[in-house]
């Protein structure tokens, strides 16, 4: 997917998936490094309408089409690093959503470009969904270890096997997509799981 957005958008995109508590679970942006230093040096994602449009609105759309207020020029600046055309796209619940923005440099995004542009984000959105909860057992034997218990001293807390334990874990990587329990453990706190 993200190969077919960079052949879509010549002059890059900005993939953010699962927006929650202001902050993207995955961010990937392919945009000129020197507009992508200048957006996060001014913490533009805070005042920018695109993002306040995907935000709001569940859909697609041409750049040019917003009619938001941009007090702070943010449209203007970006096309001074040649983002001249773009179509923005959201998808997901408020609670969870997901925003993509890609631009051009030579004209504008025809429909067509933009609902491949929306079913790249649809699909991206589904792939980077996050499990919505675990177990009481999974996270009892995730923080445990989180607070720096071996695997020992978490099964006689819990009243189980070692083995046992270990079991917890696995399910608990297995749910998170996670090769390993301190990666479990990290997936965990983003997720807002722990």
């Amino acid at each position: 997917m993200l190969n077919q957005l960079g052949t879509l958008a010549p002059m890059g995109y900005t993939v953010g998936l699962h927006i929650r508590f202001a902050s993207p679970l995955i961010l990937r942006s392919t945009y000129p490094a020197a507009w992508q230093q200048e957006y996060q040096d001014n913490a533009y994602a805070l005042r920018d309408p695109l993002v306040f449009w995907g935000i709001g609105i569940s859909g697609q759309t041409r750049w040019s089409e917003i009619r938001l207020p941009d007090p702070f020029s943010i449209m203007q600046k970006a096309k001074q690093h040649g983002l001249l055309y773009g179509a923005v796209v959201s998808c997901g619940p408020i609670t969870s959503r997901s925003i993509i923005g890609a631009a051009r440099g030579d004209r504008e995004f025809t429909d067509a470009e933009i609902d491949q542009i929306a079913e790249c984000a649809r699909s991206l959105h589904d792939a980077a969904a996050p499990p919505t909860e675990l177990t009481k057992a999974q996270v009892e034997a995730l923080r445990l270890i989180a607070d720096g218990d071996r695997h020992t001293a978490a099964a006689a807390k819990l009243g189980i096997s070692e083995s046992a334990l270990k079991a917890r874990l696995s399910s608990a990587r297995v749910r998170l997509g996670a090769r390993t329990t301190a990666e479990a453990l990290k997936k965990a706190r983003e997720f807002r799981l722990l």
